[in-house]
């Protein structure tokens, strides 16, 4: 078996404003990450067009996305920042994995039937095939290990399955079989005004989330808000498991505090949620305000923004030319 160098690959569309779950489910983890691993960080804005997207609006909200990981903590020196349609082997690789996923591995996809909803027949193709485009994100680096949220768990396991499969059909050991590496606290973010629906950026009520673009007074605000129960806080986690808008705000001060959620209904137990949410309103506000602070400097000045971009899709094609190279070697295309 072939030794692969230990690099993780991971990506965020640039679809409406990051918000709380996609740090705390996602960059937080990143930003840990990348002492350790050699490290490539996308904008997915290929996976952003699945759905229609305002020309303008898309280029904004890369920028924002881009800026808002180097906010909190990203550094482009250490790993690769780029945004995915600049690197054309993307696109390139997701067409032969077109080839080599079976339809029946694609229609057990969860997420395209939750988001093509009744509507299935109007969805676009690309909706239905993104997961091979996650596929070719991922082996395009030969990554050897993806950072995930349980809900993207089925789309990692579709990925091994097609390395796996091309692997087999050319006879090689070409592929990595790629690792998921998932983390504990608040890994999947709930709704503040739902805590069985995830917190999303196209919920209509802006109360539903914390925005990244929020100021501390907005993001307190929200947290005080936020929808609970008449019941005392638990001093179990087994009280809590009816119990979900109470667990996601243990959830969330649990991460936020670098605690585990039992420390905090240990902390809390028997009381009432006002001082709670008043202390998770600090924390919360605490944590973020600066990387909300700092984003907004970075959204302001989009030169600098824009050369990081330049230069990570500039060491992702350098990284991703001569995999594809070796790909399209093995498939027996003719290249000159």
């Amino acid at each position: 078996m072939t030794t692969f160098k230990q690099r993780i690959f991971s990506g965020v569309q640039p679809s409406g404003n990051l918000t709380l779950g996609n740090y705390l489910g996602a960059i937080r983890n990143w930003v840990a990450l990348q002492k350790s691993y050699e490290s490539i960080f996308c904008v997915v804005d290929l996976h952003a067009i699945t759905v229609w997207q305002d020309p303008e609006v898309l280029r904004n909200a890369t920028r924002e996305v881009a800026a808002g990981m180097i906010a909190s903590g990203i550094d482009p020196k250490e790993c690769i920042i780029f945004n995915q349609s600049q690197v054309p082997a993307h696109a390139e690789l997701a067409w032969i994995f077109n080839c080599v996923a079976r339809i029946g591995w694609l229609n057990r996809m969860t997420q395209f039937k939750e988001k093509a909803g009744k509507n299935r027949e109007g969805a676009s193709s690309g909706l239905y095939v993104y997961p091979n485009l996650m596929a070719a994100d991922i082996m395009i680096y030969k990554a050897t290990h993806v950072p995930v949220g349980e809900d993207q768990k089925q789309h990692l396991e579709l990925t091994r399955d097609i390395a796996q499969k091309f692997n087999n059909d050319y006879g090689v050991d070409f592929f990595p079989i790629v690792e998921p590496l998932i983390f504990g606290e608040a890994t999947r973010v709930m709704s503040l005004r739902d805590g069985t629906a995830k917190m999303s950026k196209s919920d209509p009520s802006e109360n539903s989330r914390i925005n990244l673009t929020d100021d501390r007074d907005v993001i307190a605000k929200k947290i005080r808000k936020a929808k609970t129960d008449s019941e005392p806080i638990p001093e179990t986690l087994t009280e809590l498991k009816d119990r979900p808008e109470a667990q996601n705000l243990i959830n969330i001060f649990a991460a936020l505090s670098d605690r585990t959620a039992l420390d905090v209904c240990t902390q809390y137990g028997g009381m009432g949620f006002a001082t709670f949410k008043n202390d998770l309103a600090e924390l919360s506000a605490s944590v973020l305000g600066p990387i909300t602070e700092e984003m907004k400097k970075l959204c302001d000045e989009r030169s600098y923004v824009d050369q990081i971009l330049k230069e990570g899709s500039q060491k992702a094609r350098e990284m991703s030319e001569p995999i594809l190279k070796d790909i399209y070697n093995i498939v027996g295309f003719l290249q000159s």
